[in-house]
């Protein structure tokens, strides 16, 4: 098999994995647009006079008490694995090795090189207090991995990371960064556009390019996306040396965000 041949049906295999996915996150997304039936002893919205002699009790009601913190079991069952992705994803047979290779690096730019060093360390938000789960995957075809991890912070704080992420474009939009193995790097950073996924999101995607030391040259692509659904959050990062499609990383956002809604919803409903 000719190598152009082989590159052919590995990019024909992720379109139709992708395909795949982005049917599964559109029908997820279809059935939020759907009305939900009210779940058992809820009654329908009440009327006008109801809600007044409703509200002028309200002071005497106890506050609701707040959502349950999922457990670990729980944030595995809301993690997105190959059976979701499809053929040509599998479970991870180690950690990538652009990640040393490529992601330790340093630059001038304070806040480029703590998007850096996050990538490096998979660690965006910090060490989460808490239990955390965690799926990575491999792309044997394209030689790309995907990491995804479910995890709760405080909400504010996500968000101010968030907000962070979103103006790198602008601040790091282009910039020098030399490597461990790779050597100097010209980097790019822009904008990923994410679906209206849970409470919050950002997205970026960081490009690395140059030439290895044995004078090769080095194409790296990153993309890197975080969604707070509540108070827990996801953070996935999809890349590697080949063809990272941004159409998974959206996807991937979309069905995992509702997927953790909905784990979520359930840990509530059995407390």
């Amino acid at each position: 098999m000719t190598h152009a041949l082989a590159a052919t049906r590995a990019l024909f295999a992720s379109a139709l994995s992708v395909g795949a996915l982005l049917a599964a996150a559109g029908c997820s997304l279809g059935d939020r647009e759907v009305p939900r039936a009210l779940p058992a002893g809820v009654s329908d919205p009440p009327s006008a006079s109801a809600s007044a002699s409703a509200a002028a009790s309200a002071s005497e009601q106890p506050s609701p008490a707040a959502p349950p913190a999922l457990n670990e079991a729980q944030m595995r069952a809301a993690l997105i694995t190959e059976t979701d992705l499809g053929e040509p994803w599998m479970a991870s047979r180690g950690a990538a090795t652009w990640r040393d290779g490529m992601l330790k690096a340093e630059t001038e730019d304070a806040d480029c090189r703590r998007l850096l060093d996050a990538l490096y360390t998979e660690e965006l938000f910090g060490t989460p207090a808490g239990p955390r789960a965690t799926a990575t995957l491999d792309d044997a075809y394209n030689d790309t991995q995907l990491r995804y991890q479910v995890a709760a912070y405080p909400s504010a704080d996500v968000d101010r990371v968030l907000a962070w992420l979103s103006g790198l474009p602008e601040r790091c939009g282009e910039f020098r960064a030399t490597t461990t193995r790779a050597g100097a790097q010209l980097v790019e950073v822009t904008e990923l556009p994410l679906p209206e996924a849970g409470d919050a999101r950002a997205a970026l995607r960081l490009t690395m390019t140059g030439e290895a030391s044995d004078g090769m040259p080095t194409y790296l692509t990153v993309d890197v996306a975080a969604v707070r659904v509540g108070e827990d959050t996801i953070t996935l990062t999809n890349g590697g040396f080949g063809a990272v499609l941004p159409e998974v990383t959206q996807a991937v956002s979309q069905l995992g965000a509702d997927r953790l809604a909905e784990v979520a919803r359930q840990g509530r409903v059995r407390v």
